[in-house]
């Protein structure tokens, strides 16, 4: 039986431990661990030793659930932070109150009645808190609220063993010559005759060499590309675009009056600085006051040009798409642009204060509301959600709109996106006459759903 140097000294030095580790192993052997196991490993093809691989799982805290455990978690601070009742416009003005009102109801620590949160009794340690103390310990349903609230992680580690066989045990004991091998020739050897006299080390060709892992793409880059290859099939042109975009573009050309709350500090990140307003924007300020040449009456009030120049991160990308429908206003046109978009969110599992957004339109003369169901089931459809439904939906500047569904296993039909027919107050003041198709998904989104995900933050 053919042995290569070092599959012989590990398997003399096993007859003297019986059993025993790579670590000890490589210590011995003045060799790697992970060389060790791979040296045993080839003993055990042969039958003449054993390694057993042991994976340990263990919980460890997150930051988050760290922080939590020092300060108590949300719903905790948030029981704590009123007496016996509290109205429920005060309690969310605390930074917990999307988390922690809905785990207090859960817990049974609160009631809620006639627009107030009324506490139920003394709010005993939870589950869930005992097993923030010791996570390993809890019981399967904790850990699995703990891994879905991102306050655990699991860590495994791996442990081998090597041990010797009563094969193994025969072959040492029958006499075994540590003879040093040369792997490489030189080619002063081959030339010099040399290699006839040494000791060659013997390959098999028919195994397998050390799987070498190269970088790859992002898991969630992949995801977006996948989508942009289907686009560009369906025939779309992408748009492209910069983050800092003009309030005219972002609010105004989009039919949102001046007076919408996402204007607001609290849902838009403002930047220094104005924006030009684009040539044609009064006939934009007059379907605001008054709805200018169509059948609307508009907003009302007057039209501020000076709040229409503000300078904002965009909060989606159809300010992209309004700006290639006014420099396009014949059709056709089809056109879609996958970007990062930007609004004051306070990080949670499911928020974000960046993330990407998808948007599409597509104008042409006949097109209609079925043409646009038609788009998102093909497109749905082949990034792999075979079942789709569609409900009545409500946005600022579509109409009819609606809201795409898709099937997933043992979480039913989930929301992605939105989608509708522009409005005239929109495609109007650019002199665009034909129907345009709109819709928008987040797809962190549909990220999350097809890498089994439960906090978004692990996308990054």
């Amino acid at each position: 039986m053919q042995l290569t140097l070092n599959e012989k000294r590990l398997l003399l030095e096993l007859v003297k431990k019986e059993t025993t580790t790579p670590e000890e192993m490589g210590t011995i052997l003045d060799r790697p661990a992970d060389s060790v196991v791979q040296y045993g490993g080839l003993l055990s093809q042969k039958g003449l030793a054993k390694v057993e691989r042991t994976v340990t799982t263990t919980l460890i805290l997150t930051g988050e659930g760290s922080l939590y455990l020092k300060e108590g978690l949300p719903e905790r601070q948030l029981y704590n932070s009123f007496s016996a009742s509290t109205s429920i416009a005060d309690l969310n003005s605390h930074p917990h109150a999307k988390i922690g009102l809905g785990w207090m109801k859960r817990l049974g620590w609160v009631k809620i009645e006639a627009g107030k949160v009324v506490k139920t009794g003394d709010a005993a340690t939870s589950a869930i808190e005992a097993g923030l103390k010791n996570p390993d310990t809890a019981p399967a349903d904790v850990k699995k609220d703990l891994l879905k609230r991102g306050l655990v992680t699991e860590e495994e580690s791996v442990r081998y063993t090597i041990s010797i066989t009563d094969e193994g045990r025969k072959l040492a004991s029958s006499g075994i010559t540590l003879t040093g091998e040369t792997g490489t020739l030189t080619a002063g050897q081959i030339s010099s005759g040399a290699w006839k006299d040494l000791s060659l080390r013997r390959y098999d060709i028919t195994k397998r060499p050390r799987p070498l892992w190269p970088g790859k793409i992002h898991p969630y880059q992949r995801m977006i590309d996948e989508m942009r290859r289907i686009l560009l099939d369906m025939g779309f042109t992408e748009l492209h675009g910069s983050i800092i975009q003009g309030a005219f573009w972002n609010f105004d050309a989009l039919f949102q009056p001046q007076d919408h709350p996402a204007r607001e500090m609290q849902d838009t990140f403002h930047l220094a600085g104005e924006q030009p307003l684009p040539k044609g924007w009064e006939k934009v300020r007059n379907m605001h006051e008054s709805g200018g040449e169509t059948s609307s009456t508009g907003w009302g009030g007057n039209w501020d040009p000076e709040k229409a120049k503000a300078t904002v991160l965009r909060t989606h990308t159809t300010s992209l798409s309004i700006q290639h429908l006014a420099a396009h206003p014949e059709p056709p046109v089809k056109a879609f642009c996958i970007g990062r978009v930007y609004r004051r969110e306070a990080i949670d599992p499911t928020h974000l204060p960046e993330f990407e957004q998808l948007e599409g339109i597509v104008m042409d003369t006949h097109v209609n509301f079925r043409n646009l169901l038609g788009y998102l089931k093909e497109f749905y459809g082949r990034m792999g959600f075979e079942s789709v439904r569609f409900r009545p939906g409500y946005f600022p500047y579509t109409e009819p709109s609606v809201e795409p569904e898709v099937f997933i296993d043992d979480l039913g039909w989930v929301e992605l996106g939105g989608a509708g027919i522009f409005r005239e107050e929109v495609t109007s003041p650019w002199g665009i006459t034909c129907p345009v198709l709109a819709w928008g998904l987040g797809v962190s989104r549909v990220a999350m759903l097809r890498m089994g995900l439960t906090d978004l933050r692990e996308l990054y």
